[in-house]
């Protein structure tokens, strides 16, 4: 590779009809400062391109932490999404077995009342027939006791009484 300084220092050989010595040597000097301008700009982008790869390097580092995170956190999720899928089933389950349980009390507490019922209108048609009878039985008795008869026994418990009361 040539450098600014090969150019500096390039001895020509003189022809008959050569060129002008002050000429090649101004346009020599622009060459030289465009070449170490060039060279210049050639390290800066050298130095540019080893950041950009090591940057790169960097980021694939990361991106492969972030990838491995990035699927631990997929792994954790579905963990998280099944664990709660057997949490829900669970609980319907004893959600379920509870709806069950209130259903059979309900249903026995149910029965019993009706059973209840059943006995208390049994009870209330037997006191009803009963009393009835008993009724009955007063009024038949009512109507056989002459009112002679009714007022004769009214006093004799009223003799009754009076004797107890002085004795």
């Amino acid at each position: 590779m040539i450098t600014p300084q090969d150019i500096q220092t390039k001895e020509f050989t003189r022809g008959v009809r050569g060129y002008k010595e002050e000429e090649v040597d101004a346009f020599l000097d622009e060459i030289t400062v465009e070449l170490e301008k060039i060279q210049s700009e050639n390290r800066l982008l050298k130095e540019q391109i080893a950041q950009n790869a090591e940057s790169l390097e960097h980021y694939r580092a990361q991106e492969g932490t972030l990838l491995e995170t990035l699927e631990a956190a997929k792994a954790l999720m579905s963990d998280i999404s099944a664990s709660s899928e057997k949490r829900a089933k669970i609980l319907l389950k004893n959600a379920e077995l509870d709806a069950e349980l209130i259903q059979k009390e309900a249903k026995e507490a149910a029965e019993k009342l009706a059973s209840e019922n059943q006995e208390l209108r049994n009870q209330y048609k037997e006191f009803r027939s009963k009393f009835r009878s008993f009724l009955e039985a007063e009024m038949l008795r009512l109507d056989s006791i002459s009112e002679a008869d009714l007022f004769a026994e009214k006093d004799l418990e009223e003799l009754k009484t009076l004797t107890e009361t002085k004795a």
